[in-house]
């Protein structure tokens, strides 16, 4: 993935400016920054959601001249919450949808789409889930859910918004678990404002600030960098690494 000069604006107001990323086959990336500074603004751009300026070219092709359901094999974004759904949606409905650009039109979903789409949801322990309709579930299940859904896509590049932000502390060890299954075969970027989770993958970073974007190959997470890039003070003991309440 190339990003050459990328800018978006809200109106009159710019909410990235100039922004140049590379990012080759087998690369990670975490993408951090204050609450409100263009993170999942950039990561709805990086999938063809929003309009944009500039340019974004996956494996040479600009993004906007590959047809959705194309597009949709290559990249995929996963929000940080669940935004809607139709009432009697069913959690297995809403995963199999990932096996949409695959589907032949006008024919129902395959035998293979079905049987992935069961595999995902025991991998992730929702199988028992399955019958339920999205509203029943809690924030946190429904976030499993997209994070399935995802899976079931089989994009090469995964781009995940903040997911282990409705999660408990178990099923964010089971996420986190699961991403390092999913790093073998597919490139992914982490939006997160879990600076122990990203320290621990030990990714590039590109921080976002006042439309602006730094990208820091190694070294974002010293404790003297953390204070500067955030304005508040850190403590990094070992591998831990906290926020000083004062």
């Amino acid at each position: 993935m190339t990003v050459s000069d990328l800018s978006i604006s809200y109106t009159d107001m710019a909410v990235l400016d100039n922004v140049n990323l590379t990012l080759h086959k087998n690369t990670h990336l975490s993408v951090l920054g204050a609450n409100g500074s263009g993170k999942s603004t950039l990561a709805k751009a990086l999938c063809g959601l929003i309009p944009y300026k500039g340019s974004i070219k996956i494996q040479g092709e600009e993004l906007c001249d590959i047809p959705p359901k194309e597009r949709a094999k290559l990249i995929a974004y996963i929000p940080a919450k669940m935004e809607s759904f139709e009432q009697f949606t069913t959690v297995e409905d809403f995963v199999l949808l990932g096996r949409y650009p695959y589907k032949t039109s006008f024919k129902d979903y395959s035998k293979e789409d079905k049987t992935i789409v069961q595999d995902i949801l025991e991998e992730l322990y929702l199988k028992e889930l399955g019958t339920h309709r999205l509203h029943e579930l809690s924030s946190g299940q429904q976030q499993l859910v997209l994070i399935a859904q995802a899976l079931a896509q089989k994009s090469k590049i995964l781009i995940f918004d903040e997911p282990t932000s409705n999660l408990d502390p178990k099923n964010c060890v089971l996420f986190v678990k699961e991403l390092q299954k999913l790093r073998h075969n597919h490139m992914t970027i982490l939006i997160t404002h879990d600076i122990q989770l990203a320290s621990h993958l030990n990714d590039p970073v590109l921080f976002i600030h006042e439309t602006k974007t730094n990208f820091h190959p190694t070294g974002f997470f010293d404790q003297e960098h953390l204070n500067l890039a955030y304005g508040v003070p850190f403590k990094k003991e070992n591998t831990m690494i906290g926020i000083v309440y004062v």
